[in-house]
């Protein structure tokens, strides 16, 4: 986490085409992103100089937009250049990398087709999500009072801004009680997800995590299941109900920014934090690193 506020880093931010000093990225306090959550975003990690996953995630930022009604002005392959460019000009090998669009301040009201829809890059040092020392012990997650919403009533497969008002509201609830995160259900009452990550449980060998049919499909997660089928595990996506838990031996989450975490307790239930999950976080930290690292220029 940055030690002074993010308005203040220093370095430069890629914003509509162009790479403009830190601290004048700004907006009007009448965007209309701020005011009705018309933004969508993406989370991704560079490790070695090289972006891993980057074009799959600029594909998912175009996507997301299409969701929610809106064409980012710049093509995949110019948010994938404006990156990478944007990761040498700050001068980083190991960094986050967050781009977003929203719709501009030209319109304000619910209905805004005529907005301007902005894109901006901004790239910072942030080495690990939860506290190094509690994710290797396995980290302790709360039961969110609030669920993932039914697709019919949220566009659920897209990183969309506004989806994550709950995911802040469950994740401060559980810091006030000491926990680092919390495990959100679905509508349904089903497990669904932590508040920005995906979950897998462990048991008599097997992985099993939810089917990601009112949550973001992460490309994470689909990383980490593809390693572990390389190394034979037995993969099953299914409904998960919050009872389950008391049966599973190991579980751990996965995202860009918290990697491959494992967790020892979710609200009563307790986990160990087992072979297959440090095994995966092992597989995951070797495959995200670059054969051939840049080096900063």
């Amino acid at each position: 986490m940055a030690s002074v506020p993010f308005d203040q880093l220093e370095g430069f931010i890629w914003m509509n085409g162009e790479f403009v000093k830190w601290a004048d990225a700004k907006i009007h306090v009448l965007t209309h992103g701020l005011h009705y959550a018309s933004a969508v975003f993406e989370g991704e990690r560079a490790y070695g100089g090289q972006i891993f996953k980057l074009t799959e995630h600029n594909e998912r930022l175009h996507e997301s937009a299409r969701l929610l009604g809106f064409k980012i002005p710049y093509a995949v392959a110019e948010i994938d250049e404006a990156c990478r460019t944007l990761l040498k000009k700050q001068g980083f090998q190991d960094a986050y990398v967050r781009p977003i669009a929203w719709r501009g301040s030209e319109q304000m009201g619910v209905s805004a087709q005529n907005s301007r829809i902005n894109c901006a890059i901004a790239i910072w040092q942030w080495p690990s999500y939860f506290d190094p020392a509690q994710k290797l012990k396995g980290i302790r997650l709360d039961v969110a009072e609030w669920r993932r919403p039914d697709p019919r009533t949220a566009p659920s497969k897209s990183k969309a801004a506004g989806l994550y008002m709950i995911c802040t509201m469950s994740k401060h609830a559980a810091e006030a009680k000491g926990y680092a995160d919390a495990m959100m259900l679905d509508w349904r009452g089903q497990v669904a997800e932590a508040t920005g990550a995906n979950i897998f449980f462990v048991k008599d060998g097997k992985i099993h995590t939810p089917t990601p049919d009112c949550f973001l499909d992460g490309i994470t997660r689909r990383t980490v299941i593809g390693l572990a089928k390389e190394r034979g595990f037995e993969l099953i996506e299914r409904a998960i109900m919050p009872e389950e838990l008391e049966g599973f031996e190991q579980c751990f989450l996965t995202g860009t920014a918290a990697e491959v975490t494992p967790v020892s307790e979710i609200g009563p239930y307790r986990f160990e934090v087992g072979e297959i999950a440090k095994t995966l976080m092992n597989d995951y930290s070797a495959a995200v690193q670059p054969k051939h690292a840049i080096a900063a220029e």
